[in-house]
């Protein structure tokens, strides 16, 4: 079982890597931009779609705000990648947003951060898996049933990938992405050519009407308003995973900043360019979508009926209809970059949770590198997180969405004030003229960044709060809770062991008093006690519970005719009870000797096969774990490796008595630790 155990894992993951092969992991910009900005990318994918969904809750008439909302969507993510490149250049060591507001507004602020993108990290994942099922079910109708499932294996294979490590997954997912960026680029720029020569696409959806949402038609005033600004919200999922290069500076090849801030210029560019192009695409080819397929008006049979994506429909109405080799090829790079584009969060979350760890917000696991360097706790944690809001919310993307951005507008306000006062420390100290130049010129970036995204976030949580957003805030409240207790655990456990006397603390006990564990008379039983004779206690003895009177009296029967001359000491247990016994008698030990240490020794049985730990009870693994708590105490475990340990884990040629590292052995048999039936 073992075996096949480890050869799955290293066909999965592949062979371990070396500590000192970490620099060869590193990524040079042509992987470092699939790898980190495939979300970014991917999000025209069904940004357009969102601001869309929205506007036409009050029928066609407000579709003409599109354009405008498109052109703040576009204003905003050039603001928020400007003022990115500044945290890059500023804060190197991949902390990002976190490091900026835990560095320069203190650990409160900086662990609101954490919380928000740790959150927002699990919703990129199961937002991008969502939305690339939602393409594929486009392409064949259909798999439309089998949605969870489908992206259940997503996920499982994403997280495969990552755990075999950064440069092999950004291999693996350099070519799709590229492959997207290029389709989605020459079907706008066939669909725009087009439209200049007079042959404008026409998307299928065009020939229907939109029956607007009762209360949501003629709409005026304050509340016209806040459906335009929900529509802007919505739209500003285009921006989520903007701030993923700046966690991830360390995984770059040096220059490490200077490479970061290239790969995010780069991100930006083509992110606002596909952008604009698939939201002026959707314009000219009069797109028309809806949250609910009954609300388009002109349909036969809406319960049948399946919307296409934004996407889908302009592929087909730019390349010739839903059977052209066009339209697949975009319907396939659409849905494997948007599968793909979690893999943004799988590198941003375990990175963030790695450094939580190091900081002690987090369980100290989650900063371990696995075998292939990677940090495999934080990947498996987000795919179980994500997955189960997967199947929770049935893959629904109109549902997942709610959810979604909120976090990323929290950590962009928080960081961009956090650099606001990063600049003002710098200017205090700096004095050449042409660096306090470019420091002033940043700081207007950060400062309107603050602003911007400040703004934004208060738009997004009012308009999106009641649609299922307070269960982000929920969550990410109960995280920030979780971290600052967790904080305080550790910072308590290191108080509690720091030595401040040292000679105090050096202090040999007055004696050291060993008791054996028996039951009978056999192997395991005498190298326990050969094994406590040779720490020299000053008191040895054996000790046996009687749950049964006649086999207590034939092991002392036993005991006299091998001569053992370790004294034997015999507990009366009436109501059969073995655990209570035996640490209420090492109790009493420590009770009249509290200055003398009592050293327990177990012998415990080791089998090579998992049926085997099914015919062995677990009496001594409940006794140890209450021996464990009595001060004073010392527990020590003396195996004995039965001949099938020894077959099941090769090379067979073991050390006798030694125990396989790492492996957990069997507790003892209730015969094994000095109990009779």
């Amino acid at each position: 079982m073992l075996n096949v155990t480890g050869i799955l894992k290293r066909l999965v993951i592949g062979p371990a890597r070396r500590s000192e092969e970490l620099g060869e992991t590193l990524l040079p910009k042509r992987l470092a931009l699939p790898i980190f900005a495939s979300d970014p990318l991917s999000s025209v994918a069904y940004a357009t779609q969102e601001i869309l969904l929205v506007l036409t809750l009050g029928g066609l008439a407000y579709l003409h705000f599109t354009p405008w909302i498109a052109a703040a969507v576009v204003t905003l993510m050039t603001v928020v990648v400007l003022s990115y490149r500044q945290v890059v250049h500023a804060y190197p060591s991949g902390g990002g947003s976190y490091e900026v507001a835990s560095t320069n507004l203190g650990p409160s602020p900086g662990l609101v951060v954490a919380a928000s993108l740790l959150v927002d990290y699990v919703m990129t994942v199961a937002v991008s898996v969502a939305s690339g099922v939602d393409n594929i079910i486009s392409a064949v109708p259909e798999l439309a049933d089998q949605r969870v499932l489908m992206a259940l294996v997503f996920v499982g294979l994403l997280t495969a990938m990552n755990l075999r490590g950064v440069r092999e997954s950004g291999r693996l997912f350099a070519a799709p992405t590229y492959l997207f960026i290029g389709g989605v680029l020459i079907m706008v720029g066939t669909g725009l050519f087009r439209y200049l020569i007079g042959d404008a696409p026409v998307a299928e959806s065009a020939k229907y009407g939109i029956e607007p949402v009762p209360g949501d038609a003629n709409l005026a005033g304050l509340a016209l308003v806040m459906l335009v600004l929900r529509a802007f919200s919505s739209g500003c999922t285009a921006l989520t995973g903007v701030e993923a290069i700046s966690n991830g500076v360390p995984a770059f090849r040096k220059p490490k900043s200077q490479n970061a801030a290239t790969t995010m210029a780069a991100m930006g560019i083509i992110a606002i360019t596909m952008f604009v192009g698939v939201t002026t695409l959707a314009i000219v080819a009069k797109v028309h979508i809806t949250d609910d397929a009954c609300r388009l008006t002109g349909l036969t049979d809406c319960g049948s009926y399946t919307q296409r994506t934004v996407i889908a429909q302009l592929a087909a109405s730019v390349f010739g209809g839903e059977n052209s080799v066009g339209f697949y090829f975009i319907q396939a790079a659409t849905a494997l970059v948007l599968i793909l584009a979690a893999n943004t969060a799988f590198n941003g979350f375990p990175l963030l949770a790695s450094i939580l760890a190091q900081h002690r917000y987090l369980p100290r696991q989650l900063h371990n590198r696995g075998d292939r360097l990677a940090f495999s706790n934080g990947i498996l944690a987000l795919a179980i997180v994500a997955g189960l809001l997967l199947w929770g919310y049935k893959a629904n993307v109109t549902s997942l969405i709610h959810l979604y951005i909120l976090g990323v507008f929290t950590s962009f306000t928080l960081s961009q004030t956090g650099m606001v006062r990063h600049w003002n420390r710098e200017l205090r100290t700096e004095r050449d003229r042409e660096i306090r130049r470019r420091h002033h010129v940043a700081r207007v970036v950060n400062a309107t960044g603050a602003v911007i995204t400040f703004l934004v976030l208060v738009v997004v949580l009012a308009t999106k709060f009641t649609q299922g957003a307070w269960l982000a805030v929920l969550a990410a409240t109960l995280l920030f809770v979780m971290m600052r207790g967790i904080r305080r655990h550790y910072d308590s456990v290191a108080a509690e062991l720091t030595v401040t006397d040292l000679r105090s603390e050096m202090v040999r006990p007055s004696r050291v008093l060993a008791v054996v564990l028996v039951s009978t008379i056999h192997k395991p039983t005498l190298r326990a006690l050969a094994y406590a004779r040779a720490f020299r206690p000053d008191r040895l003895e054996a000790l046996t519970v009687a749950v049964d009177r006649d086999a207590s009296t034939a092991l002392e029967r036993q005991w006299e005719d091998y001569g053992i001359e370790v004294p034997l000491k015999v507990l009366d247990s009436p109501y059969r009870e073995i655990t209570k016994s035996v640490v209420e008698y090492v109790r009493s030990i420590r009770r009249d000797s509290p200055r003398d240490v009592v050293a327990v020794f177990i012998p415990e049985y080791v089998v090579g096969h998992w049926w085997e730990n099914l015919l062995h009870n677990q009496s001594a693994l409940w006794l140890k774990s209450r021996l464990l708590f009595t001060p004073g105490v010392m527990v020590t475990s003396v195996p004995w490796q039965l001949s099938s340990s020894a077959r099941a884990d090769h090379p067979a040629a073991r050390a006798p008595g030694s125990v396989r590292r790492g492996e957990p052995t069997t507790a003892p048999e209730t015969d094994d630790v000095g109990t009779h039936h």
